[in-house]
């Protein structure tokens, strides 16, 4: 696995062998996410579908989801 230079925290780390997302987003995140904080992400997901009982399904619920990604993964994120 290559190694990323992660935007959120600031490391460099294991990155992704293949996007987890098809298109640009998925492309965004092999290019500047570790797998650390793809990780923390998945956990924060997990508690956003289970606090507004999420049907993942939903349209909605997936825009929501995409948006709160980009915001946990690409703005004002914690330097470790």
């Amino acid at each position: 696995m290559p190694d990323v230079t992660c935007v959120r925290c600031g490391q460099t780390r294991a990155g992704f062998e293949r996007p987890p997302f098809p298109g640009a987003i998925g492309a965004r995140i092999v290019a500047e996410v570790c797998q650390s904080c793809w990780g923390d992400w998945l956990k924060q997901q997990t508690m956003l579908i289970n606090h507004y009982g999420l049907n993942v399904r939903d349209q909605r619920a997936k825009e929501f989801l995409y948006g709160e990604l980009e915001k946990f993964l690409f703005t004002s994120a914690p330097q470790s």
